[in-house]
């Protein structure tokens, strides 16, 4: 047989539970876990408990959680906002490389100037018929 897993739950935060909560919601929650963090480091400093000094971690887990998750929830809503308009904040364009973000675009390597599209027409391309 497995050996269980030991888990410790004392208030750990699942994901998929805050994505269904509301922006005040998860604020709300956000401050609560804060301000135990903060009851929990005064524990520490006064020589608390051990089971106490471990749960230091797991608030501190969960305030990145609710924090990924509000985060997360903004960029999708700016995505949304911003999907199809000709300018984007910087930080939702894609990344790739500066040499491949100063690229001329299809378009501007199609276009021609005046001057070329003049000499195109009036000297074409020369076409040899060989004979075998």
């Amino acid at each position: 047989a497995l050996p269980k897993k030991r888990t410790i739950n004392m208030g750990r935060l699942k994901v998929r539970e805050l994505r269904g909560k509301s922006r005040d919601d998860l604020v709300k929650q956000l401050d609560e876990l804060k301000t135990e963090l903060s009851q929990l480091r005064v524990v520490q400093v006064t020589g608390g408990a051990p089971s106490k000094l471990a749960k230091i971690k797991l608030v501190r887990k969960s305030i990145a959680r609710v924090l990924t998750v509000i985060n997360h929830t903004r960029r999708e809503e700016l995505k949304k906002f911003f999907k199809g308009k000709k300018y984007k904040p910087l930080d939702l364009r894609p990344k790739k490389t500066r040499a491949i973000r100063r690229q001329m675009t299809k378009f501007e390597k199609s276009r021609k100037t005046l001057r070329q599209i003049k000499k195109e027409t009036h000297f074409p391309k020369r076409k040899y018929a060989v004979k075998e």
